[in-house]
């Protein structure tokens, strides 16, 4: 016999964008109820299972839910990032969201149904008991859409031959004797920090080979930080990059000249664009690794082997596989954030997914028709390459317009720290930030027109 739980909305996924829909969706309608089904005993989604050493690879600002500021909003003292904004650790990140669902349950309208699996039709079954429940009337909110695939639950992408050591990367903090050599497989932002990681513990760069199937384009983190200045400053320099390019591949050229864009390897051009933010002391280190392997992706692993399509590459017979390749990002295609079946939680400016979820769960709150909803609030994919990044410019500025031309959709969105466009109160008439408004302004139009013809080609 099922258990009914009524509520208003069945939330499937209590990760980042959930938590930033519910969060919204309760703080702008003081009636709404939730019930909040997760496979994991605790919100956090994948922070729950990710590796040791992580850390947020943006500032904390950006991310969470709007209600409550991850972090204290403070720039860093001391160390390599001195003056720019605090990033959270995982287990930082994972107690954050304990606070926020706490705050969510004590207001008596959410309630959350950890270790439970959402089976369809409004119904869930708990992982422990087997016990069945049903949420006849309640609106289903798909908060599972783009949850990433992280390398602690994927298997290796790459056949494992006998005797050879290969673990996720979750486990290399783990590691009780040093093996004479590591193998980093993957080119994302896990293998980067697996590296980077790897050399602050005093690892010798010649003992490590990178397996990188494709280079990517990393965001220069000092320029994607929490001030208006730098954020429009950056805009700004982005849409004169792009009004100038030949070709996508220029666009990224041009946007390295301008300290907007990294890349690892200069004499290589990146193929991928998925552009998580990176630090200039974490690029040097990077640079220092120079076995990097490039002939695709990895078919097996054997003891002293990596093989691949077209040859053989030799290793030490006892090194360490990394595994850190799972797929991440994904990319099932855009679909209306509100349909009959459910609503979909996506980005909708660009590259800032809690931001869009937090946005969608106003819209919810304070909208009663849904073709007026994903009017106001549409989608924007995540980039792959670099034409996709094109691509993701042109939707993600179409959905930020559309949100702009309703009044109280701007105004809420300039209260939260999540949006990254922000220009608080006190600092609308500070010079450096109408300097880059005014630039922004002028350069926009061109910059759109030839990110959308380059997203076309």
């Amino acid at each position: 016999m099922e258990s009914v739980v009524d509520v208003d909305y069945l939330v499937v996924g209590a990760g980042a964008m959930g938590m930033a829909f519910i969060d919204s969706l309760v703080s702008a309608n003081a009636e709404a109820s939730v019930a909040i089904v997760d496979r994991r005993p605790a919100a956090g989604g994948h922070w729950r299972d990710a590796y040791g050493f992580v850390r947020l690879h943006q500032a904390s600002a950006f991310y969470g839910v709007a209600s409550t500021l991850l972090g204290d909003g403070r720039l860093q003292g001391v160390g390599p990032e001195r003056g720019l904004h605090e990033r959270a650790s995982g287990a930082e990140v994972c107690a954050y969201y304990d606070r926020v669902l706490e705050h969510l349950l004590a207001t008596g309208r959410v309630d959350f149904h950890g270790m439970c699996e959402y089976v369809g039709d409004g119904r869930f079954l708990s992982m422990v008991s087997g016990a069945g429940f049903i949420a006849p009337r309640a609106r289903v909110v798909d908060a599972r859409y783009l949850s990433p695939s992280i390398p602690s639950l994927t298997p290796p992408p790459f056949a494992v031959e006998d005797d050879t050591r290969v673990i996720s990367v979750n486990d290399v903090a783990r590691v009780e004797s040093p093996p004479p050599h590591f193998v980093i497989v993957g080119a994302g932002k896990t293998a980067t920090d697996a590296c980077v990681w790897l050399l602050q513990q005093g690892v010798a760069a010649d003992d490590l080979t990178w397996v990188r199937p494709r280079d990517p384009w990393l965001l220069n983190r000092a320029v994607v930080q929490p001030d208006p200045a730098i954020f429009l400053g950056m805009a700004a320099d982005t849409m004169e990059a792009a009004a100038a390019a030949s070709s996508a591949d220029d666009v990224f050229r041009r946007l390295e000249e301008a300290g907007i864009m990294l890349r690892i390897d200069t004499g290589v051009t990146p193929t991928m664009a998925k552009t998580p933010t990176l630090a200039t002391w974490e690029l040097e280190l990077l640079r220092s690794v120079e076995d990097v392997v490039r002939r695709g992706h990895l078919r097996s692993v054997a003891p002293g082997r990596l093989r691949f399509d077209d040859a053989d590459v030799g290793v030490p017979a006892d090194a360490l596989v990394i595994h850190c390749a799972a797929d991440g990002l994904k990319y099932p295609g855009l679909r209306p954030i509100w349909t009959r079946a459910a609503i979909t939680p996506q980005p909708v400016r660009v590259g800032f997914p809690c931001f869009g979820a937090a946005l969608a769960g106003y819209v919810e709150a304070t909208r009663d028709d849904d073709e007026e909803k994903n009017r106001v609030c549409r989608p924007s994919p995540y980039s792959n390459t670099p034409t996709d990044w094109a691509r993701m410019q042109v939707i993600g500025g179409d959905a930020s317009l559309a949100m702009t031309t309703e009044p109280d959709l701007r105004a809420w969105a300039n209260t939260t720290a999540l949006n990254p466009a922000r220009v608080p109160a006190d600092r609308a008439d500070d010079p450096a930030v109408v300097a880059a408004r005014t630039r922004l302004k002028a350069i926009i139009g061109a910059g759109r027109r030839r990110l959308l013809e380059l997203a076309s080609a």
